[in-house]
C-alpha cells in the first residue's frame, strides 16, 4: 500500500510527534500509531518486506512492482481496482502482520509475547512448549491499522469492499499455513519428550501463495444482496471466491509503454529478458513485440571455492562474458 511503503523509508518511529509527521496515513491510523507507539517500528519493517516480496514475486513479469519517490509508491496502478491493486493490499495486511507477530514472539512489544493460549498436551501427545508465535495479536493490529482506511469516508464502495477482502486474504495465508515446530529431548537425542509450538511460515511461503492467488484472481462487480452490498464473479459461469482468494474489478492494462500521465507505468523498455524463454519473462512476451537488443558483457562470480580448516571457505573470482539481452 502506498502509505506503508513510505512508511518503510523513514526512521525509527519512537514518539508521538513522529506519528504526525508520516506522510499518507490518515487521522484514525496517526491516532493508532500514537496509542501504539512502540508497534510503529514493526510496521515499518512489515513495510520493507512488502516491498521487497512484491518486487521478487514480480521480477520476471511487465509490472514488476517498482516504487518511486512520490505518492502513491507503486504509481497510480495500485489506486485503481486492477489485480495487481489485489496483491499489493494482500501483501501488505499479511507483512504488517507477520512483523508485528514476530515482534511479539522476539519480546521487543510489552503489549504482546508469546501465544499463551498454546498450551498443556496436544491430541497427539506431545507437549504444547516454547514460544508459539502469537498470530491472533499481529492479524488484530493489521486488522485495526490497515482496514481502517477503507471504512473511512471518500473511499468508492466497490474498491473498499475489494480491497478489505484482499486485506483478509492477505492474513489468511499466513493464518491457514501457520506449522507445529518441536524439539526433542531425551538420553543421546532420542526423543522421550517432545515439545512443540505454534510457528508462522517463513514470508516468502506467504508471498508463494498470495503470487498464486493473484494468477487465479477472481474479476467482480459489486452487488445487493437484501440490503448488505457484496462482491460477485463478473462472470456468473466462475465458482464464487472464497475467503482466500484474491478478487479485483477491472482489467489491467498490458503495462508494454511508459505513459508519462499515469505514475507506475514505467514501460518494458531497457527491462531484461531472456531470449530462450516462452513465458511473460521471454523477450517476445517482456517486449511486447518491439524486439529487443543483444550486448555481451563482463560477469563476476565466485569459483574454485576451497573449504578451509577451520572454518571458511575461499573463493576465486571468475570472469566470464555473457549475452545480455534488453527490450528496445
Amino acid at each position: 500500500m502506498r502509505y506503508l511503503a513510505k512508511l518503510s523509508s523513514v526512521g525509527s518511529i519512537s514518539d508521538e510527534e513522529t506519528c504526525e509527521r508520516l506522510r499518507g496515513l490518515i487521522q484514525r491510523q496517526v491516532q493508532i500509531c500514537k496509542r501504539s507507539v512502540e508497534v510503529m517500528d514493526a510496521v515499518r519493517r512489515g513495510a520493507q518486506l512488502a516491498i521487497d516480496e512484491c518486487q521478487f514475486q514480480f521480477r520476471n513479469r511487465r509490472w514488476n512492482c517498482s516504487t518511486l519517490e512520490t505518492m502513491p509508491v507503486f504509481g497510480k496502478i495500485v489506486t485503481q481496482g486492477t489485480r495487481e491493486a489485489a496483491f499489493v493490499y494482500a501483501i501488505s495486511a499479511a507483512s504488517v502482520a507477520f512483523a508485528v507477530t514476530r515482534a511479539c514472539s522476539s519480546g521487543e512489544l510489552e503489549k504482546c509475547g508469546c501465544d499463551r493460549n498454546v498450551h498443556g498436551v496436544s491430541p497427539e501427545g506431545f507437549q504444547w512448549s516454547g514460544c508459539s508465535d502469537n498470530i491472533a495479536y499481529g492479524v488484530a493490529f493489521s486488522q485495526s491499522f490497515i482496514d481502517v482506511r477503507e471504512r473511512s469516508k471518500g473511499q468508492s464502495p466497490s474498491k473498499a469492499l475489494m480491497n478489505l477482502h484482499n486485506n483478509e486474504a492477505g492474513r489468511k495465508a499466513i493464518l491457514s499455513h501457520m506449522r507445529v515446530e518441536c524439539k526433542c529431548h531425551g538420553v543421546s537425542g532420542s526423543c522421550e519428550v517432545k515439545t512443540c509450538w505454534k510457528a508462522m511460515p517463513p514470508f516468502r511461503k506467504v508471498g508463494n501463495v498470495i503470487k498464486e492467488k493473484f494468477d487465479g484472481a477472481t474479476e467482480v462487480e459489486q452487488r445487493k444482496v437484501g440490503t448488505t452490498k457484496v462482491l460477485v464473479p463478473r462472470n456468473s459461469q466462475f465458482k464464487p471466491h472464497t475467503d482466500e482468494d484474491l478478487v479485483y474489478l477491472e482489467p489491467s492494462p498490458d503495462f508494454c509503454d511508459h505513459d508519462p500521465r499515469t505514475p507506475g507505468m514505467l514501460g518494458t523498455a531497457g527491462r531484461q529478458c531472456n531470449r530462450t524463454s516462452k513465458a511473460i519473462d521471454g523477450c517476445e512476451l517482456m517486449c511486447c513485440g518491439r524486439g529487443f537488443q543483444t550486448e555481451e558483457v563482463e560477469v563476476v562470480d565466485r569459483c574454485s571455492c576451497k573449504f578451509h580448516w577451520c572454518c571458511y571457505v575461499k573463493c576465486k573470482q571468475c570472469r566470464k562474458m555473457v549475452e545480455m539481452h534488453t527490450c528496445r
